[in-house]
């Protein structure tokens, strides 16, 4: 980094810890970023002269009489429309082999929308998964995490959500990301010829752990600016939350700070809530809705990661390995969007709520049939019915790769009832029922 006139040098580091150091400095703001022995850095803390810097790339090899540079700036990213079909690193630097971006310099990682800017979320955004779209209808400037043990298709469900989901702009988020995901996504959106209304930053695991805590960030200012400038409707997709959340146990523990619950930062609920309470619906119509995807470990939701995100967020969606069609389903028990009511039966047909309800009340007696069977009992007509009904419903509308529109979802839930239940057992007013019951 070329040192610049009127920026602050400072040649004399006071303390080096793993990832931060300290020096004896004037007039620098809190998130300022910085250059010590040219490796990437922001203040962190400030406590009179004493300024703490956290070093991206770890500090092994400074010396204390290495060069600090203050910026005189937090980090910032150029938004313009050259920002589409981009790949970047954490710094917002492209990664994809193209030029920089020419636009409007923004920081990043600033206050969320005003409340009196704010309208209440009432669009549909549909994905095409019909375990999301049927029975946990997402709404646009909605918040939402998905829940997923590691060795789960996670990365597959957040691309297929991306090519199929009804936004104007994508926005990728990848924190820890292996370099075969990194490929996997962009070859994804180049293939389905998506690349334009997609931009991504990328953090690998070859890249600083630390960098991912600009990660979100850098996100969200690119949404803010197609959702408010250009009135889009924006999608984010951030994955993962959870080593996000490690990046942060890593700073806070070099600084010595005392750790919370599970070796986190005390500080989490609010780091997390900062970047979700971005999630907005401007009366302009643009919108950022966020969807996260949060690891777990051993399937611990108990674990302060996940436990913080549930009382931030507006439910949550939980992938599930369903061993009787063996196929990644969303789980319609555990998971739950708490604004679907805003939409469901409005912005789609008047059957969905009831539909939804029927399918996922009778599912969960198929679940009691399952362990009745299991318990040795002897199962009634009715239970053998719901068992064969638990899996062609896994199979057509719980399952992640089931790609069809709302319309289509709903008809084939009534399909599906109509094959093993009689009306009475369905339990739908008459008039719906009337209208598109498709048994015998």
């Amino acid at each position: 980094m070329k040192t610049k006139a009127f920026q602050k040098v400072y040649t004399k580091i006071e303390n080096i810890t793993k990832a931060t150091c300290t020096i004896k400095a004037e007039g620098v703001t809190n998130e300022e970023m910085a250059y010590v022995d040219n490796r990437p850095a922001q203040v962190v803390k400030i406590n009179r002269e004493n300024v703490t810097l956290q070093i991206f790339p770890g500090t092994q090899g400074i010396a204390t009489n290495a060069e600090v540079v203050f910026a005189g700036k937090p980090p910032t990213l150029k938004v313009s429309e050259e920002l589409r079909g981009r790949f970047f690193n954490a710094y917002g630097e492209p990664i994809d082999g193209g030029a920089s971006v020419e636009g409007e310099e923004r920081e990043i990682g600033g206050p969320s929308a005003n409340p009196v800017r704010r309208k209440q979320p009432s669009e549909l955004i549909a994905t095409g998964i019909a375990g999301i779209d049927l029975n946990n209808t997402l709404v646009t400037g909605q918040k939402i995490p998905f829940f997923a043990d590691p060795d789960q298709p996670f990365n597959q469900v957040m691309a297929d959500v991306a090519l199929r989901a009804k936004a104007d702009i994508i926005v990728l988020g990848g924190m820890g990301m292996s370099n075969d995901d990194y490929l996997y996504y962009k070859a994804v959106f180049d293939n389905a010829g998506a690349l334009d209304r997609i931009i991504s930053f990328i953090n690998t695991t070859e890249d600083a752990p630390v960098e991912r805590l600009l990660v979100p960030d850098m996100c969200l200012t690119a949404a803010e600016y197609f959702a408010q400038e250009k009135q889009m409707k924006v999608l984010v997709l951030l994955t993962d939350m959870t080593l996000f959340a490690d990046a942060l146990s890593i700073v806070s523990n070099r600084m010595d700070q005392i750790p919370s619950k599970d070796s986190m930062p005390g500080s989490l609920y609010s780091d997390l809530a900062k970047i979700y309470e971005k999630a907005v619906q401007f009366p302009e119509g643009g919108s950022i809705t966020i969807i996260a995807v949060t690891t777990l470990s051993g399937g611990d939701i108990t674990h302060a990661i996940p436990d913080n995100t549930g009382y931030i967020t507006e439910g949550q969606l939980y992938l599930r390995r369903d061993t009787d069609i063996s196929k990644v389903i969303i789980d319609p028990f555990r998971s739950l969007s708490r604004l679907k009511q805003l939409v469901i039966g409005k912005k789609t047909r008047e059957d969905h709520p009831q539909l939804m309800n029927t399918c996922v009340r009778l599912y969960a007696d198929a679940a009691n049939a399952k362990t009745k069977l299991e318990n040795g009992f002897d199962l009634t007509d009715y239970d053998k019915r719901c068992l064969d009904y638990a899996k062609e419903y896994s199979k057509e509308l719980l399952a992640i790769d089931i790609n069809i529109d709302v319309d289509k979802m709903l008809n084939t839930g009534w399909e599906i009832l109509g094959k093993y239940f009689s009306q009475d057992e369905v339990g739908i007013k008459k008039e719906i029922m009337d209208t598109y019951w498709k048994g015998e």
